[in-house]
């Protein structure tokens, strides 16, 4: 088993003060905060440098948590979400529960139901959703790995995770899609 309980502390620590973590997701290197705070949220656009119309993605542990956060779902969202092979975000209409400044100006949000063994922790731990965006300055590139990580971002979060640091291995972001009411899937990235 991997020891990552200190991480999950120091991170609970600065997610409750409305801090900002540097991470390994279930992709790539991400930003996080709480998700329910304006304040932390309106940090991450500043530390990347991001215009704030390009809403950011929301980490969820559990597939049943999105009819929480969400008006209007699929009626078979759950077993839809459980049913996804790889990380996958979902952009849902009608969001609920979030500051005006993490929704896109149609009212939608970006969930994915994190598999990761960390993410999962640490979202069910803090026991409330988590921002996960990219590690980068906005317009370079993705982080895929933390010595990818840009020393500009490193420098202006408030916790670094020491887990997965070492770890070489590249995956891509998530795909992201969108459900339609009938429950066809639309990809919008691969």
């Amino acid at each position: 088993m991997v020891d990552f309980e200190n991480d999950i502390k120091n991170c609970i620590d600065v997610l409750q003060r409305g801090g900002v973590i540097l991470y390994p997701t279930d992709t790539v290197w991400g930003l996080g905060c709480d998700a329910t705070n304006e304040a932390a949220v309106e940090a991450i656009y500043k530390i990347k440098d991001r215009v704030k119309g390009k809403s950011l993605i929301v980490l969820l542990a559990e597939a049943r948590d999105v009819i929480q956060y969400v008006a209007t779902p699929h009626p078979d969202i759950i077993s839809i979400v459980e049913s996804f092979e790889t990380p996958t975000t979902v952009v849902y209409e009608n969001a609920l529960c979030f500051p005006e400044n993490l929704v896109a100006a149609d009212g939608s949000i970006g969930i994915r139901v994190t598999k990761d063994v960390f993410c999962k922790a640490l979202v069910k731990r803090f026991r409330k959703p988590i921002v996960s965006t990219s590690a980068n300055i906005s317009g370079q590139p993705t982080p895929a790995i933390f010595r990818m990580v840009d020393e500009a971002i490193k420098s202006n979060v408030d916790y670094v995770v020491q887990y997965r640091q070492d770890d070489e291995a590249i995956s891509s972001p998530s795909r992201l899609i969108r459900i339609s009411d009938g429950g066809n899937i639309e990809v919008l990235r691969p």
